[in-house]
């Protein structure tokens, strides 16, 4: 498990350098330091690596930690969450940035997406009826428009990097 988390880990980097066509399951191996066999045995090889590297994604972003308590306090916790992963997973989202947008990674983008998509449906439904609970006149709208913002600074700091003013945003997002 330990040699998949690693190989998990340093294709996220050199997909992140090179890119993911740029990248090869060689060089991925030597910066994981194990074998290069490991790959099929943990993952089958290069697409399902670069599903796993999506899936990750996926698992970062569904599995941001809240808090119970009021309306107000449970979407201040659900900000804070985002912005926490905002700042820690820079690499990672890079990375599946540019998968999104690669026509021979979208496919796997896409079946990672509807691997996840049970998990998605409930993040959303649940944050809906979060400002339903707060009162929202349409609480849809709410939601896309807050995970639409969230996912614009998301972009705008793996962009920019620490030259993008993620605190300031942080404190905008809440003044909301």
């Amino acid at each position: 498990q330990r040699a998949k988390e690693v190989i998990v880990q340093a294709a996220i980097e050199v997909f992140e350098e090179r890119g993911v066509s740029g990248a090869s399951i060689a060089e991925i191996t030597k910066r994981a330091g194990v074998a290069q066999g490991l790959v099929s045995y943990h993952f089958g090889g290069k697409d399902q690596l670069i599903s796993a590297v999506i899936d990750r994604w996926f698992e970062t972003v569904l599995g941001l930690p809240s808090v119970d308590g009021t309306p107000d306090e449970v979407l201040a916790s659900i900000i804070d969450a985002v912005f926490m992963a905002t700042a820690y997973a820079v690499p990672l989202q890079r990375v599946v940035i540019a998968m999104q947008q690669q026509p021979a990674t979208r496919r796997l983008f896409a079946a990672s997406e509807e691997r996840h998509d049970d998990a998605v449906t409930v993040a959303e439904d649940a944050v809906r009826e979060l400002f339903r609970a707060r009162g929202a006149a349409d609480p849809a709208l709410e939601e896309v428009m807050l995970r639409s913002v969230l996912e614009g600074i998301f972009v705008k700091y793996s962009v920019y990097g620490d030259t993008y003013p993620l605190e300031d945003s942080r404190m905008w997002v809440h003044d909301l």
